[in-house]
């Protein structure tokens, strides 16, 4: 609190006495030992009895109209605690403010200086701080040299800034804390309850003005000492000071704004009374009273004078600096005010040397800040009267308006896109044709609410044209064609111009809630496709313009398909993001969407017959069309009409008989699957519908094979093979959707491909079908073994004819042909994880399960298969280039799209424990080879495998690294240059440190896992060495600097420990060797006792020079003293103590307690690697 001055210091310069301005519940400070405040954790709730009133002699009691006494009697009646301070009672928000306000001035009233200093502490307070302010009177105006005295600056002797300025009629001294800049103050404090005390203290800002706006404002007071308190503490380094006093100019400024406004108002309601009484006769006008009006208008002119000036003060002392302050907060605060103050005060404030600081600021770096700018240009560009002034701004800026629509942060670009919106609206020729190409593209955008704003940009500028005139005669149908088909064609247009011909079902959406009238009109739509040129009618003339080209009844097919899965599934899209909380559809909309789709699922059936009679011969357009029946929601229809239903399917029928496109049959398939459902209107109709279908083709299937597979070989002419080829591939599209097991298809699949096998001479096309087929029957029944019970024999069956199936596919990897092989891959990868899931769901009650165990044969032919067919080809690929990515032409994408097909079908095998864990060592060696094509896959894998097992899963890197290095010494010690197939040796320690970097942040949760690495690896390396032969290292001993990768990982007790274990294997005489060889030894000892942050092992030494070069001399000093204060210690002793293994050194006393639990992975030595026999050098 702020002592009040006597009589006698207004007179002679004299220091006050000292209070403490401290915030709720704080406690008092003096000057040399004061508490940060903004450390000091907010106190909810009901505030403890304060001793004292708002200032240290207050001379005016609550009795007497003091301060905050009806707001204090208020607390009082309904039982609460007394709040003291101004602070106190505006931040408990227990009384209304304007009661606050009044009682304020009434004190002020009663003692000006007294009431005046109450609200410099309150705004210091504000601010968050608990140190001490000292108020002198100043003394003299006339003192020149009082501004050089005003500083701010830090007394480090004790600790405290300290802030000296003037505050007319004081000399204000704030003293706080060196550290209160970095804590939080009320405007930054976390919690509902300070979250309340903006808006508050924002009120209580405005309130103050405006209780005040008819005579207190005016006294040349309170404002210059407020003004002139708010421009100093804003200019602070302290950020508390900056942020809370910048709102409070800011808001005063928005509420002097106010006050100018009601003076304009009673300026012009004095001028017109003005008027009336001058225009009066004068006989009848009187004298005095239009004087009075004279003198009333001047007096409101030189307030609303004073009160521009009061502005403009605020403005240039505050807003000038503060704008462009280094807090995005200040800065947003800032800017969103000036868009409040241009809209109601746009005689003052809207010009462009204000609108140039909304300009600028549209380039700041946070997206905070660009959305306040943008959001206050929409409420000035809404503003018919104000956006003619905004000629010049729309024109400077206008380029990076535009680009905003593609800003980074989602919320910035629907805002951009908005304001784009009222630009064009209310300044129509500003914008180019260019501008509205590159705006309309963002229907295409993957957030959803920007292509959605994006699409109603898009319907009013195109869609909402002149409806074209009708001729007279024409019926409200034929008027309802024109109009849907002049917009249909308008979107056509720029469908076609924008270039992206496979996102129609993006644009319906982006359109669906703005254009859901055209979109919904299913009548309109469909009676446009149903048209005949050629056909004669009395209107034939008024419908010529309206029949549509090849063009227009494609794209209008694809737009009512993708508005029918739209009706049925609803918005949004998937792969569609809606931001952070994600879409919410509210009961009222879900239900609207339920209740319509019966009503459009009637409508199409009944269309749905003559539009596939009508396009029969256009496989695309049948494909879009055929589509359509399993978004049909005919359930909940009361009327099951079955004509309609027996239409559609005859005409879906004829259409894959008809047909031979495989999307065409597989969307027939589809449909039928979604007809044949439970949940559907007519599931038997459709059931036995498809059944007669399928069961027609199996047997001129089997007619065919019959014919073609006499002698055991395949003797069929061109034309029965392509008959054979097609007929099997129809029943395998729609075996895929259905389980046809009951009509004999994997005996029908079988004969083929034991023919193949054994003979030879079945056609590629063929094999693959066949191969599908087989893989089909056996997912099915392997999805329906176990529903029921079923009998041993049942049972035995069924496991011979899965192992037939894998077997078969076995034999298929290794045939000629590419695309017989990728598909046995494909088939044998789906069967076996489809009967790990058997297992895995196996109920026991149904009897034993098919139990089918793998041949080592097989895992090594899928292993083998998969590194021959994915890692391929010239290296590319390798991790951090993508040079010549824009000249991979379509071929290449394609490979690529099917090798990450072949690679994520073995790697599934790993990760559903079909295949050991130590498979997947081979791919993970090409993480970094490959990282661009198939990184994604062989690290989720990696995360996949470490949650199953985690030390398996270390156990497969360790692996890995060392299958690499062994295949890289065989190279080097048979003296052959390392081949392309051989990684080289900076390549194995890049793959090592890439491999660390998967483990995270979290050391503590890999703890085990790099224990075990590490152990492993020094096991690896020291394998058979004996500690007397001083004169030979190990022959692996460069593998540890491979392994110092792993190092940084480690906790700094693991560190310790794998130190000493190391030390078991090395001797003084290994330490102390200054060869070359050794080299590797002493960078991954270096690297285990890199213990601080950031360190590694180069921190320690340096292994690229030679020992003889002088310029290393500092390095093998820094490095023989780390060895001469490491002094080797004895063998760890491993002390079981309760069950858990822990490290005690014998080499220091200050290490004789135990200094960490160990991991597992270093529990016991027995489980370590023995030979290396278990290496698998041939690999490769």
């Amino acid at each position: 609190m702020i002592a009040e001055p006597t009589q006698a210091s207004k007179s002679v310069q004299k220091e006050n006495s000292i209070g403490d301005v401290t915030s709720c519940g704080s406690v008092s400070h003096s000057s040399g030992g004061g508490r940060n405040e903004n450390r000091q954790k907010p106190v909810r709730g009901k505030r403890k009895t304060r001793e004292g009133s708002e200032n240290v002699k207050r001379k005016h009691s609550r009795s007497s109209n003091g301060s905050l006494g009806r707001a204090e009697n208020k607390h009082l009646k309904n039982g609460d605690t007394e709040a003291v301070t101004l602070f106190e009672v505006v931040t408990m928000g227990r009384a209304a403010m304007q009661a606050v306000v009044d009682d304020w001035i009434d004190a002020y009233v009663a003692d000006r200086d007294g009431a005046l200093l109450d609200l410099i502490s309150f705004f210091i307070q504000c601010s968050g701080c608990k140190g001490l302010v000292t108020a002198e009177m100043f003394q003299s105006r006339q003192d020149t040299d009082v501004m050089s005295k005003m500083v701010e600056d830090v007394d480090e002797g004790t600790g405290l800034q300290y802030k000296k300025f003037l505050a007319f009629p004081w000399i204000l001294t704030v003293t706080w804390p060196m550290d209160a800049d970095g804590g939080e103050y009320p405007l930054t404090t976390c919690g509902a309850y300070w979250k309340r005390f903006r808006s508050q203290f924002c009120e209580f800002v405005s309130v103050l003005v405006t209780q005040c706006q008819y005579s207190i404002v005016f006294d040349s007071y309170l404002m210059s000492t407020l003004i002139s308190l708010l421009t100093e503490l804003s200019d602070s380094r302290v950020r508390a000071f900056r942020h809370t006093c910048t709102l409070a100019g800011m808001k005063l400024i928005s509420a002097l704004v106010n006050v100018g406004l009601n003076l304009s108002v009673s300026v012009d309601n004095s001028q017109r009374l003005h008027e009336v009484e001058q225009a009066k006769t004068p006989t009848k006008r009187a004298v005095p009273r239009l004087e009075r009006i004279r003198r009333k208008i001047s007096e409101l002119q030189d307030r609303k004078l004073e009160i521009e000036n009061m502005m403009d003060a605020i403005f240039k002392g505050i807003f000038l600096k503060r704008y462009r302050d280094a807090v995005p907060e200040i800065r947003a605060i800032c800017l969103e005010e000036l868009a409040v103050w241009m809209r109601l005060y746009s005689s003052v404030f809207l010009n462009d040397s204000n609108l140039k600081y909304v300009g600028w600021m549209l380039y700041d770096k946070q997206s905070d800040v660009r959305l306040k700018c943008v959001l206050g240009l929409q409420t000035l560009y809404e503003d018919t009267q104000l956006s003619p002034k905004m000629d010049l701004f729309t024109v400077r800026f206008k380029e990076r308006i535009v680009s905003m629509t593609l800003d980074k942060d989602h919320e910035v670009a629907v805002q951009a896109m908005r304001l784009v919106m009222v630009i064009s609206q209310s300044c129509d020729e500003v914008l180019s044709q260019k501008d509205y190409s590159q705006l309309f593209q963002c229907v295409f955008a993957s957030h959803r609410p920007l292509s959605a704003t994006a699409g109603e940009f898009l319907c009013s500028r195109l869609l909402t044209a002149p409806d074209p005139v009708s001729s007279d005669g024409a019926t409200e149908e034929q008027r309802n064609r024109a109009i849907t088909l002049k917009r249909v064609r308008t979107l056509l247009q720029f469908y076609q111009e924008s270039g992206l011909h496979q996102h129609v079902l993006y644009l319906v959406d982006s359109l669906w809630d703005c254009a859901g009238a055209l979109l919904r009109d299913w009548a309109s739509l469909t009676s446009l496709l149903l048209l005949h040129p050629s056909s004669p009618s009395p209107s034939s003339s008024q419908e010529e313009g309206v029949v549509l080209t090849g063009a227009e009844e494609g794209f209008l097919i694809e737009i009512l398909l993708a508005s029918v899965r739209q009706a049925a599934e609803g918005p949004p899209l998937a792969r569609r993001g809606t931001g952070k909380r994600g879409p919410v559809v509210s009961c009222k909309e879900k239900k609207s969407q339920v209740d319509e789709c019966p009503g459009w699922s009637d409508h199409l059936l009944k269309v749905l017959p003559e539009l596939l009679i009508k396009f029969s011969e256009d496989k695309e357009k049948m494909t879009s069309l055929l589509k359509i029946p399993q978004y049909f929601h005919m359930d909940a229809c009361s009327e099951r009409p079955t004509r309609p239903l027996q239409a559609l399917l005859a005409q879906m029928e004829a259409a894959v008989n008809r047909h031979s496109d495989a999307e065409l049959l597989e969307a027939a398939a589809r449909s039928y699957q979604s007809l044949c459902s439970e949940g559907s209107a007519w599931p038997s109709l459709a059931s036995s519908n498809m059944d007669q279908l399928v069961q027609r083709w199996v047997r001129h299937l089997g007619t065919l094979l019959e014919e073609a597979l006499k002698d055991d070989n395949f003797t069929a002419s061109d034309h029965q093979t392509g008959e054979i080829q097609l007929t099997l591939q129809k029943i395998t599209i729609f075996q895929n959707t259905q389980d046809l097991s009951k009509m004999g298809l994997y005996e029908l699949g079988t004969r083929l491909l034991v023919v193949e096998t054994q003979r030879g001479g079945v056609p590629v096309e063929v094999t693959v079908e066949a191969l599908r087929c087989v893989c089909y029957s056996t997912l099915w029944k392997l999805n329906t073994f176990g529903e029921v019970s079923s009998s041993r024999e049942t049972a035995l069956h069924r496991r011979n004819q899965l192992r037939s199936c894998c077997e078969k596919c076995h034999r298929c990897l290794t045939h000629p042909e590419q695309q017989v092989r990728e598909q046995a891959f494909m088939s044998l990868c789906d069967v076996l994880i489809a009967h790990n899931y058997q297992l895995l769901t196996w109920d026991p009650s149904a009897g034993a399960p098919l139990l089918y165990t793998l041949d080592p044969k097989l895992q090594k032919a899928l292993l083998t298969f998969t590194v021959d067919h994915v890692f391929s080809g010239a290296d590319t690929d390798s991790y951090g280039t993508r040079a010549g990515e824009s000249e991979v032409g379509a071929s290449r994408q394609e490979d690529l799209h099917r090798r990450r097909n072949l690679l994520a079908a073995y790697c599934k095998l790993i990760v559903h424990s079909v295949l050991e864990m130590s498979m997947a060592a081979e791919i993970f060696k090409h993480y970094v080879k490959y990282f661009n094509d198939f990184g994604d896959i062989i690290k989720e894998t990696l995360n996949r495998t470490r949650q199953m097992d985690k030390i398996e899963s270390a156990r497969t890197l360790v692996l890995c690294l060392q299958q690499l290095f062994l295949r890289l010494k065989q190279e080097q010690d048979s003296g052959n240059t390392c081949s392309s197939g051989v990684q080289t040796y900076s390549s194995i320690k890049e793959l090592a440190r890439r491999l660390s970097l998967t483990f995270g942040w979290d050391q503590v949760k890999s703890r085990e896992s790099l224990a075990m690495i590490h152990r492993d690896g020094i096991d690896f390396v020291f394998q058979g060495f004996s500690q007397q032969a001083e004169r030979h290292c190990p022959p692996y001993v460069s593998y540890l600097t491979i392994l110092s990768e792993f190092s940084i990982k480690l906790l700094k007790p693991d560190k310790k420990t794998v130190y000493g274990y190391l030390q078991k294997y090395t001797g003084e005489h290994a330490i102390n060797n200054r060869e070359e060889c050794w080299l590797p030894l002493i960078y991954y000892r270096a690297s285990l006792q890199a213990t601080g942050e950031g360190e590694d092992a180069v921190s320690f030494i340096s292994s690229d020079a030679s020992p003889s070069n002088p310029s290393r001399s500092s390095s093998a000093r820094q490095l023989q003293t780390v060895l001469n204060e490491a002094k080797t210690p004895p063998p760890p002793t491993w002390i079981d103590t309760k069950g858990t293994k822990i490290m005690r050194s014998t080499s220091c006393p200050d290490e004789q307690r135990p200094v960490a639990r160990e991991p597992a992975a270093l529990e016991s030595a027995s489980e370590m690697r023995a030979n290396n026999d278990e290496v698998d050098v041939d690999t490769v």
